[in-house]
């Protein structure tokens, strides 16, 4: 991941907050400039800032309806969280305002609305009165704007940072929605590569799983290393009616989020299981392996490429029971080994944080940042709305 060079490079600090809504990831980031229009990043610093129970309330509760009122304080305050996490991130990694080029903030999503509208909060006017520091910010509405899915925007990063040397690789992230890159090698990335790359959302990651286990677990938030799905059996019935959804059927570039995975699909999925006498633990393990079943169903249907290792990172790839349904999902002859982002970078909590902080560097650099073979854009776009300091 590192350059060699000495060339100083940008200092760049990434935000992201998924559909999860379990916080604020936060990672400071160095870019370097490569051959061929390459990108040398190296992690120097990361930090979380949870969200409280209140505050995941509220964000819920704005993704359903809320006052005009309400909306314009939850965009200011969630900002303030953005700060508070940026900051946090630059006392990790030992750096000031001056040494950062910019923050680059996807902010929280609380609508997402392929082929019409994508909506995320965060004032970046706070989050640059707060650090001190340029803020890009509204990464997914240029691309929208021009026709693509606004989804994944992650992608980026996985071709230029994560591709394998000479094997295809899949990056499956399992954060409250899955999503998956497909990177060709990076010894093909000189000879136009980057037409090759294709991503989507396979559907849910631990969306359904972390809202069965707040609804039927008193104060628990998520099943920690996955011991209430061991404990429990899947209720297959629930699984092969949930994989009927249209949106299994529908053939990339795809995206979606907690508009389809909500708060009701939740409910309708335990009242579904609880119909066959399945106890608590029962649901939770039929949840996880839904996520695990979907994943290798759109593997299966609409990935032909020969991908050779699955990377996965997210909070669900520190679910050691959905790690192990998924490589039981995943195998079959010639199938595809499993592994984590973990083992071969760096802490993959800080992986979609550092993506964003690459694409505020191709942002302040004057480059595109989305993929159109992902996207389904009209072709390349520069993403972000620059928000500048007061230095």
């Amino acid at each position: 991941m590192s350059d060699p060079t000495h060339e100083p490079g940008r200092v760049l600090v990434g935000l992201m907050s998924g559909t999860s809504l379990d916080g604020i990831s936060a990672a400071v980031a160095r870019f370097r400039g490569g051959p061929n229009g390459g990108v040398h990043c190296e992690l120097l610093g990361f930090t979380h800032r949870a969200y409280r129970a209140d505050e995941r309330a509220r964000l819920e509760q704005a993704m359903q309806q809320g006052t005009a009122r309400e909306y314009c304080r939850v965009q200011a305050d969630v900002g303030d969280w953005m700060a508070d996490a940026a900051l946090a991130a630059m006392a990790d990694a030992g750096v000031t305002a001056r040494e950062v080029a910019a923050v680059a903030s996807h902010g929280q999503t609380l609508w997402h609305e392929p082929g019409h509208s994508t909506w995320q909060v965060g004032d970046a006017a706070r989050i640059a009165e707060r650090t001190g520091c340029d803020v890009v910010s509204d990464f997914r509405s240029r691309d929208v704007a021009a026709g693509g899915q606004g989804a994944p925007l992650v992608t980026m990063a996985d071709y230029m940072l994560f591709a394998h040397d000479t094997e295809w690789r899949a990056l499956q992230n399992l954060g409250g929605i899955g999503n998956v890159t497909v990177v060709p090698p990076a010894n093909t990335h000189d000879r136009g590569g980057m037409q090759s790359v294709r991503a989507f959302d396979t559907g849910p990651g631990v969306v359904i799983i972390d809202g069965v286990v707040r609804t039927l677990f008193d104060g628990m938030s998520y099943d920690r290393d996955g011991l209430i799905a061991a404990g429990g059996r899947a209720v297959e019935a629930v699984v092969s009616e949930a994989m009927r959804h249209p949106y299994f059927g529908e053939v990339p570039p795809k995206s979606t989020g907690r508009e389809l995975f909500s708060r009701a699909y939740i409910a309708d999925f335990i009242r579904d299981c609880q119909a066959t006498g399945a106890a608590a633990a029962d649901i939770v393990a039929t949840a996880t392996a839904l996520t695990a079943r979907s994943l290798a169903d759109q593997y299966r249907r609409y990935i032909p490429e020969p991908v050779r290792n699955v990377v996965l990172s997210g909070g669900g790839a520190h679910n050691p029971t959905l790690v192990r349904m998924i490589e039981a999902a995943m195998a079959h002859e010639n199938g595809p080994q499993v592994c984590i982002f973990d083992g071969l970078y760096f802490d993959g909590e800080a992986k979609e944080a550092v993506a964003f902080a690459l694409l505020g560097y191709l942002h302040i650099s004057g480059r595109a940042g989305n993929v159109p073979s992902a996207t389904g854009a009209r072709g390349p776009r520069p993403l972000g709305s620059l928000t500048p300091a007061v230095r």
